[in-house]
C-alpha cells in the first residue's frame, strides 16, 4: 500500500475555551517567525504554521500528547495510566460517552471552543498492535483506507510535499520529535441529499519521539494560501482550525491514542445535526484501524515491509543523528 501524507481532513469538530489562544498559528507576513519551505516538485513556496503555537494548542487539548512531550514519566505506567487528566483544568470537558469495555471508551466535547460554532471532540481508544503512527494516520490519509469508513469521500490526496525533513525539524527547534512527514492536502467530499460538496486544504504531518510514541498533526491554511487550490469550481469550505492524534505505546503490541479533531463545516447545516455523524465516523474509523493493526487479512504485515523498504531507500544521514 502506498502512502502519502496529504490531508488529515474532514475528520474534525471545532473549538472554545475559558483561555483562548492569543497568537496567530500563520504569522502576518510582516512577521519575523513567518517560514516559507519549497515543495518537492509543484514549484510552490508553503507557509509554515508557528509551530510553538500550533503544539502549545495541542497540549492544551490533549493530555496524552503533553505527556509525551513534557512530562515523559519515568515509572511502568504508560499511556492513559501515566497520564495526568487535569493537566488543563481551565478546559471544562463535557463526556458524551464513557465505557471502558468498547473500544472508543471515551469521548469528550466542548462547545463552542474559542466562540466557533462547533465543538472540538476528543475520542480515547487503546488498540492492539505495534504502535505505527503512519499506519494509522494512512486510515485518514489515503484514499483507499479512508473508502473503508468514510462513506463520503470523493477525494483525499498530498497535493504539496515537503520532503526537506532535517529542514522541517530545524524550523520546529528540534524540540518537537523528528518530523518523519509533513505537507498539504486537499481533501473533498461527495454531495448527499441536498448537501453540498465539502472541501478543506490543510497542512499536516507526523512526528516521531524515542520511546515508539507519535503525534500526528494538522491544521486548515488560511484563506490567502486558496492559491494552492486545484484549478476547477470551489465548493463549500470546511475548515479543521486544529486536529491531532497522539500514539503512545503501553505494551511491545498495544498503544493508547488520543483523537482530538476540531471541524468547522461550513454553510448552513446545523451543529447538532453534524456532531453524532463526527462521532459516528470516528468510531467506524477506529474499527477499522483495529482490524487492521490485528493483522487479520495480512495488511498490517504488507504495509510494514513496504515501509521498510522505503527507508531503506530514503535513508540517509540527518541533522538529527549528528554524533
Amino acid at each position: 500500500m502506498k502512502f502519502s501524507l496529504s490531508a488529515l481532513l474532514f475528520l474534525a469538530v471545532a473549538t472554545n475555551s475559558a483561555s483562548a489562544f492569543s497568537t496567530a498559528l500563520f504569522p502576518e507576513a510582516t512577521s519575523a517567525r513567518q517560514q516559507t519551505f519549497p515543495t518537492k516538485d509543484q514549484g510552490e513556496e508553503i507557509e509554515l504554521p508557528n509551530f510553538d503555537e500550533l503544539f502549545g494548542r495541542i497540549q492544551q487539548v490533549s493530555p496524552l500528547s503533553r505527556l509525551v512531550l513534557q512530562d515523559r514519566p519515568e515509572g511502568p505506567a504508560r499511556g492513559f495510566a501515566a497520564m495526568d487528566k487535569s493537566s488543563s483544568p481551565d478546559l471544562k470537558w463535557k463526556r458524551v460517552e464513557a465505557n471502558q469495555r468498547r473500544l472508543v471508551h471515551e469521548i469528550e466535547k466542548i462547545d463552542n471552543f474559542q466562540g466557533l460554532s462547533a465543538p472540538i471532540l476528543r475520542f480515547r481508544s487503546t488498540i492492539e498492535g505495534p504502535c505505527d503512527g503512519e499506519a494509522f494516520a494512512s486510515f485518514i490519509m489515503d484514499l483507499e483506507n479512508r473508502k473503508k469508513w468514510d462513506a463520503q469521500i470523493d477525494n483525499v490526496y498530498e497535493a504539496y510535499t515537503i520532503d526537506d525533513m532535517d529542514m522541517a525539524n530545524m524550523a520546529m527547534g528540534f524540540n518537537y520529535g523528528d518530523c518523519s512527514k509533513m505537507g498539504v492536502g486537499h481533501c473533498l467530499t461527495k454531495a448527499n441529499l441536498g448537501i453540498d460538496a465539502r472541501e478543506q486544504l490543510t497542512i499536516c504531518g507526523i512526528n516521531d519521539f524515542d520511546d515508539g510514541s507519535c503525534i500526528i498533526w494538522g491544521t486548515e491554511m488560511e484563506d490567502r494560501h486558496n492559491y494552492l487550490f486545484p484549478p476547477g469550481q470551489r465548493v463549500t469550505r470546511a475548515r479543521s482550525h486544529l486536529f491531532s492524534t497522539t500514539l503512545t505505546p503501553t505494551s511491545a503490541d498495544s498503544f493508547d491514542v488520543e483523537y482530538v479533531v476540531q471541524l468547522e463545516i461550513g454553510g448552513s447545516i446545523p451543529i447538532w445535526m453534524t456532531t453524532p455523524i463526527v462521532i459516528d465516523n470516528v468510531k467506524k474509523m477506529f474499527d477499522c484501524v483495529q482490524k487492521f493493526y490485528k493483522n487479520t487479512d495480512g495488511e498490517l504485515a504488507k504495509f510494514m515491509a513496504e515501509k521498510a523498504k522505503r527507508q531503506e531507500l530514503t535513508s540517509g544521514p540527518s541533522f538529527l543523528m549528528t554524533p
